[in-house]
């Protein structure tokens, strides 16, 4: 025991206990001495988190703690522990807070001056990371990304700018749209969807965003899954910009298109040939020179 949890054993106190992602042989002993020691353990579903304590022979009282009564929930587990409880607070698999529930008890906790004591361990983020071969040096999570489809473009759309290694989390029926919409976003970059981190069916498929779209819907996914997608690589991004900077290239002379504007907009010539002479980026000067040399060749 830490001389910090020692000195607080008698005082009430908040442990962020991470537990198995999947592999039960994943807990620390730590996190299972803190299990062990705890007046009370907040869960999100008590009948998972019942299935972890059978296994380990821990009998503690459980409460329910969820997105759904958090903001009941919170005030009275703060109550009980500036009486002196001391309260464990775990989520179905890994860290609890993240991209679980629990900031607004750590908020509340922080404001009434009751400690936060972090018991760290399983982590899909930082499984999948590791593991994926792709650059780890800096990542962006952006945690589970909208369900809906036109939110979730949006989102990429602002992540499409981010420098740095994206990591996701994504449920397995929607693995599929979100790997189309980050394709048409992002760009065909690397990517890893690592599925079942440390269970029996783990799996990591790496490959472009492309690839793996077409893997996947062979076979749809099943499982807990996290994205791992590159950064765009630099020099194609800098190709891309300077490409964006050059002026479109129609696909027709000049001459045709002035026809084309002529015909399809019902316009007189002067009219049409002032408008091509814009979209070629050509002075009225030498609009009437080019339209000329193109008619006399």
């Amino acid at each position: 025991m830490s001389p910090r949890e020692s000195n607080e054993s008698s005082a009430g106190c908040l442990y962020l206990v991470a537990t198995p992602i999947g592999n039960l042989e994943d807990i620390s002993l730590r996190a299972l001495r803190t299990l062990k020691e705890a007046d009370v353990i907040a869960c999100e579903d008590t009948r998972q988190t019942l299935k972890l304590l059978s296994h380990f022979e821990i009998h503690k009282p459980l409460e329910s703690y969820h997105e759904h009564n958090e903001m009941t929930r919170a005030p009275e587990l703060v109550m009980r522990m500036e009486e002196g409880a001391r309260i464990a607070l775990v989520s179905d698999a890994g860290t609890p807070v993240i991209s679980d529930p629990g900031h607004r008890l750590v908020s509340l906790c922080l404001r009434h001056r009751i400690p936060v004591i972090p018991i760290p361990g399983p982590s899909a983020i930082v499984a999948a990371l590791a593991a994926c071969g792709l650059p780890s040096e800096e990542f962006t999570f952006a945690g589970f990304l909208p369900a809906r489809a036109g939110e979730r473009r949006r989102k990429l759309k602002e992540l499409a700018s981010e420098h740095r290694t994206l990591v996701l989390y994504e449920a397995p029926h929607r693995l599929m749209p979100c790997l189309q919409d980050a394709l048409e976003t992002l760009g065909d970059r690397e990517a890893t969807v690592a599925r079942e981190l440390t269970k029996i069916h783990e799996e990591l498929a790496r490959g472009r965003l492309s690839e793996l779209l077409a893997r996947f819907s062979e076979k749809p996914p099943r499982g807990e899954i996290t994205l791992i997608i590159a950064p765009p690589d630099e020099n194609s991004a800098a190709h891309d910009h300077l490409e964006s900077e050059k002026p479109a290239r129609p696909s027709v002379s000049f001459a045709e298109r002035v026809a084309q504007i002529s015909d399809e907009q019902r316009l007189h010539h002067k009219a049409a040939l002032k408008q091509a002479a814009k979209e070629f980026k050509l002075t009225r000067r030498e609009a009437y020179k080019r339209l000329l040399a193109e008619r006399n060749s």
